[in-house]
């Protein structure tokens, strides 16, 4: 796939706000993930775009939102960001819950425990348990439920 159609799919994932598009050509296959707020086409110019080619026997995942909740930020988001931070070990989607509908792993102003799940990303269709590495309170979640997060991203903080 050439550099111009790469750059012409970028652009087309930049004008409709959709979070991702995967296309496949034969056996070349590029995947177009939007990171950030995914709420609005005419967003802030420093939105990141991540281009994935060749992501081998990596479909999109099913029921992945699009803009989901009009971008507005969650309530935990507000908390102070001082504290200990958890951050994502790898690339994928970030599940508050085992299942839909399940209750949260964790709420703000929860006490937890070392080796406490916190949540889980999902990663090629594996489900990764994130773990608290050590005792605190949940002072606040900085990713919506079904967001897709990068390696390093912070995901809790625990005071």
């Amino acid at each position: 796939m050439d550099l111009r159609k790469l750059k012409s799919l970028i652009d087309l994932v930049k004008e409709s706000g959709i979070a991702e598009l995967e296309i496949t050509e034969g056996e070349e296959k590029v995947r177009i993930c939007r990171t950030g707020p995914t709420a609005a086409p005419q967003a802030s110019p420093t939105q990141v775009y991540t281009v994935m080619p060749g992501a081998p026997g990596a479909p999109a995942p099913a029921g992945m939102p699009a803009a989901a909740g009009g971008g507005a930020a969650p309530a935990e988001q507000e908390a102070p960001a001082e504290g200990h931070v958890i951050r994502s070990p790898m690339v994928g989607t970030f599940y508050r819950s085992s299942a839909p509908g399940a209750k949260a792993f964790v709420e703000v102003g929860q006490p937890v425990k070392a080796g406490e799940t916190l949540c889980i990303i999902e990663a090629m269709k594996l489900l990764n348990e994130i773990e608290s590495d050590r005792d605190g309170t949940v002072k606040a979640i900085l990713v919506e439920n079904g967001q897709p997060v990068e390696y390093g991203e912070p995901l809790v903080i625990l005071g």
